[in-house]
């Protein structure tokens, strides 16, 4: 899963910020790297339990300690399961999609929510867009036709999972952005952390497999690397500025080639990492124009 970009803005320490943004992106890799080889063994439904049951586990003991229930009190409740049904459609659509689509491809493909964002904040904020951003808005999805371009290995309908991913963690960008006027962070994350292990514990009876011992550690692993990254890049955007941490943000795609490469022998091909580019530069200069703005 992609990286989303926090509302704070400090840049008091940027090297310690780019430090941890970069373990961020590393870490985001892993968990779908692990994703992608227990979703080849197990039921979709099963994996992405895991992810949430572990992720949401250790918020408790984190959290609960200290402001217990009352970190649950929303304002806003519709906002928050809507904002947590967004996130479980990517989790859903991403993980699907890991089994048809490389990792680093998918990977990219994802990365057009930033993209798609910018598009979506004119009809659903109210937010003016440059023609510079639209501009960057397009070049993006010409990426994407480099990438699956007519003849391709990836000419096929699996990539649009990671694109319905990447349209449902867009929406989930823009709820987010929403409510961090009306509720806390930490309200939001284990609100939806918390609503998608109930959601999908009713249904993983329906598909439950045991795990092996090995798998099971794998599994506590997937949870614990989605929780950490999150945590390391709130961290990151609370000693940097978003400007200058959002070129690092795309070293997730670099890790997500390097770990395809090395535990499921995927290298891409050159009209893969051209399209791959023209995606990253697209997000860069949308980020850029964003700065600008602001």
């Amino acid at each position: 899963m992609s990286i989303t970009q926090s509302p704070l803005s400090g840049a008091s320490q940027p090297l310690k910020g780019i430090l941890l943004i970069v373990l961020a992106t590393f870490l985001f890799s892993s968990h779908d790297a692990l994703s992608k080889y227990l979703a080849g063994i197990y039921p979709i439904v099963m994996v992405v339990w895991a992810r949430y049951v572990v992720h949401t586990l250790l918020m408790a003991g984190i959290f609960l300690p200290r402001a217990g229930f009352a970190v649950l009190r929303t304002r806003h409740p519709l906002l928050q399961v809507l904002r947590a049904l967004c996130l479980l459609g990517t989790s859903f659509f991403f993980t699907t999609g890991l089994q048809y689509i490389p990792l680093a491809e998918a990977t990219s493909v994802n990365f057009l929510s930033p993209l798609l964002v910018t598009a979506l904040s004119v009809p659903l904020l109210g937010e003016r867009v440059s023609r510079g951003q639209w501009a960057a808005v397009i070049v993006g999805f010409i990426g994407v036709l480099v990438i699956v371009h007519p003849g391709g290995a990836l000419f096929t309908p699996a990539v649009l999972l990671p694109f319905c991913s990447a349209l449902c963690f867009s929406f989930y960008q823009l709820l987010t952005r929403k409510l961090s006027q009306i509720d806390s962070p930490t309200t939001s994350n284990f609100f939806a952390g918390l609503f998608n292990t109930l959601l999908v514990s009713a249904l993983v009876p329906f598909f439950w497999q045991w795990p092996s011992l090995k798998h099971a550690l794998m599994m506590l692993a997937l949870g614990t690397c989605g929780m950490t990254a999150h945590l390391f890049l709130t961290q990151a955007f609370r000693h940097a500025a978003p400007a200058l941490l959002a070129p690092f943000s795309y070293c997730q795609i670099v890790f997500a080639g390097l770990l395809g490469l090395v535990f499921f022998g995927h290298s891409p091909e050159a009209s893969a990492l051209l399209g791959i580019a023209v995606i990253c530069g697209s997000g860069l200069a949308a980020a850029w124009l964003q700065s600008r703005k602001g």
